[in-house]
Order: C-alpha cells, then sequence, then structure tokens
C-alpha cells in the first residue's frame, strides 16, 4: 500500500481530505449521471432549502481491510434502508438502493489507498449525505436533491479508545421531540444535543445521556449513540419513537442472540440503571464503548458498572465478536459484509 506518511496508530476521529467524492443530482423527477470530484466545495444557491429548512439526511459506516488484504464494508444496504427512510421522513427524494450502493463501492476503491491496514484500529470512515437544493423562502421540500459521498480514514471515535466512560444526564435538554424527526438520521437531531453535549465535555464527561423528551423518566439515546445495558444473561436496550433505529445496536443484539443471551427492547427506566452489571452506547463510530459511571445530575444519584480501568466481560465480548466480523476475523454467519473483488 502507498506510503501516505499517516500514522494509522494515532488517527484522530476526524475530517482529513482524500482523493475523490461522488455526487449525483435529482432534477426533473429522476436522478442524473454520477459525477467523480476532486473538490471539496459545493456550488449551492443562497435559498436552498438544506440551508434554511433543514432538508438534509446523512449516513455513517465503514470500510476495512482484512488480514487477506480484502476490502469489506459493512451492512451498506442497511444504511441505504435507514437513509431513504430518513429522506421520506423529511419529504426529499429517497436515494434507490441500488445507486446508493453503487457509489459507496466506487468511491472506497477510487479511496482505497486510505484504507487503514489490517490489525491497527483505523478503519475508512463512509458519510453518504443527501441535500435540498431549490431555493426555497416559504417552508415547502425542494425538488431538486444532491446526493454525495464523501470518505476518509479515522481512528476511534474516543480517543482513549476502548476504556470505560463517565456520562451525565441533564433533564433540561431534548435531544428529539415525541412523534419527531428522533428516528430519522438528520442534522438537526445532532444540534439539538450539541448544548448538552458540550456542557458534559467541559465537566469531564464522555456524553449526555438524554432521557425521553416527554415524561423524563425512560432512557433514550447517549450522545450521538444508543444505549444498552447488561443484566445478568439479558441484553436490554431502549425502545422509543425518538430513537435512531442502531444498525451496530441490532448488530450486537443478534450476537447477543448468537452467544445465548435474551435480548428486551423496551422502555428502561432511569432508576433501572441501579440493577444493571454493565452498561454502553453503540452507533457506527463508537461500535461499542463501555459506560462506568453516569451521574443524574439533577437528583443528585451516581450508576456504577464494573471498574473505571476496564470494560465488562460482555460489553468486551460483544466487541470483539462485532470487530472480528467486520474484519474478516470471525464467520459472516448472518451475511453482514460486502467484499470488494
Amino acid at each position: 500500500m502507498e506510503n501516505l506518511n499517516i500514522d494509522w496508530e494515532t488517527l484522530p476521529f476526524g475530517y482529513m481530505k482524500t482523493d475523490y467524492n461522488l455526487r449525483v443530482t435529482f432534477k426533473d423527477g429522476k436522478w442524473g449521471e454520477v459525477e467523480v470530484h476532486d473538490d471539496e466545495n459545493l456550488p449551492l444557491h443562497i435559498a436552498a432549502t438544506c440551508l434554511h429548512y433543514g432538508q438534509q439526511v446523512f449516513e455513517g459506516m465503514k470500510a476495512f481491510r482484512g488480514a487477506d488484504g480484502r476490502i469489506r464494508i459493512f451492512r451498506p444496504e442497511e444504511n441505504a434502508r435507514r437513509m431513504r427512510d430518513s429522506a421520506a421522513g423529511i419529504m426529499m427524494e429517497p436515494i434507490p438502493e441500488d445507486l446508493f450502493i453503487d457509489m459507496i463501492k466506487r468511491v472506497v476503491k477510487m479511496n482505497e489507498r486510505f484504507i487503514p491496514p489490517y490489525g491497527c484500529d483505523s478503519s475508512l470512515y463512509i458519510r453518504p449525505l443527501e441535500i435540498g437544493l431549490s431555493p426555497r423562502i416559504g417552508v415547502s421540500p425542494a425538488t431538486e436533491y444532491m446526493f454525495m459521498v464523501m470518505v476518509m480514514p479515522v481512528g476511534p471515535y474516543f480517543k482513549h479508545g476502548f476504556k470505560p466512560t463517565q456520562v451525565v444526564i441533564y433533564r433540561d435538554y431534548d435531544r428529539a421531540a415525541p412523534c419527531g424527526t428522533g428516528r430519522w438520521k438528520v442534522g438537526g437531531n445532532y444540534a439539538a444535543g450539541m448544548q448538552a453535549t458540550q456542557r458534559a465535555k467541559a465537566n469531564g464527561y464522555a456524553a449526555a445521556l438524554f432521557l425521553d423528551p416527554k415524561e423524563k423518566l425512560y432512557i433514550d439515546e447517549c450522545g450521538p449513540a444508543n444505549f444498552f445495558g447488561i443484566k445478568g444473561n439479558k441484553y436490554i436496550t431502549p425502545k422509543s419513537g425518538s430513537i435512531l433505529p442502531s444498525i451496530t445496536n441490532r448488530c450486537l443484539q443478534q450476537i447477543a442472540l448468537d452467544m445465548g443471551m435474551e435480548v428486551e427492547c423496551r422502555p428502561i427506566h432511569v432508576e433501572e440503571l441501579a440493577t444493571l452489571d454493565e452498561a454502553a452506547e453503540c452507533g457506527t463510530a463508537a461500535v461499542a464503548a463501555p459506560i462506568y459511571l453516569i451521574e443524574d445530575h439533577d437528583k443528585g444519584v451516581n450508576y456504577t458498572f464494573g471498574t473505571p480501568d476496564k470494560a465488562g466481560p460482555v460489553v468486551t465480548k460483544l466487541m470483539q465478536r462485532l470487530r472480528d466480523i467486520q474484519r474478516g476475523d470471525y464467520p459472516d454467519e448472518h451475511g453482514w459484509v460486502m467484499i470488494l473483488e
């Protein structure tokens, strides 16, 4: 592989320019031809709906290089389906699944030299993005859209790696409203949680743990990730209409079943945290990040899980199994991995 002068072991989770990005425009009722660009900038109308009315949806996924040198993309078809749901949810034109998959495969191959080598904790992060282009001052959906895919090599989401973190509950913030956009991957959800997240980080926590926006009694999302807990032989994760359906969470649930565990997807009362043996947040970026302490700031209550210097045994096993499947080190029994030829 070409020497890019990148220290793969210390790579941050952040933006890095790569060789190419792909773009395609929806206009006059149809998708056009895919265009290859090396420019990082977009031409946008000053009144585009993505700028004024939040018509923007995106996804995140990863590609890995296995011990055999082959490139593996993890479950892109699931991201394609979720992005279609998100687009339809805010009145955008859904991207055809075959177009989505084709562009993902092409952009990964075109930027192959940026895929980190096997054996390190880094990966190639893939960011598909759709935006509304039509100029609108009145509130209405666009008729023209752009779908694009960019990639970049990234390190672990948390700079300390797979080590327990501390998170905090603040009741004076909501990430999403009941019956709102929480179940779709739109930028507005992340903007809504940004103030709580920055407050948490300023006070030494890794993330803010949000409660349900209606009653403030049940666990919702953990920063930009899903939450799950381990209680005995049970994998328990919240069920709510305002939670993004995490592909990583669904994978971990299946792995838990494969390991002989029970899986419960249901509302989790905040006080039930006291009964959990282990806790973690999960998502494409973090994969599975163990949690040592949850501080309920307004109630003055702390919940702890295990020790501050070592992840619990079940979360560790789940995380390792998923990583091994992604990199081709464990049999892909469920057909999750797409191998590029």
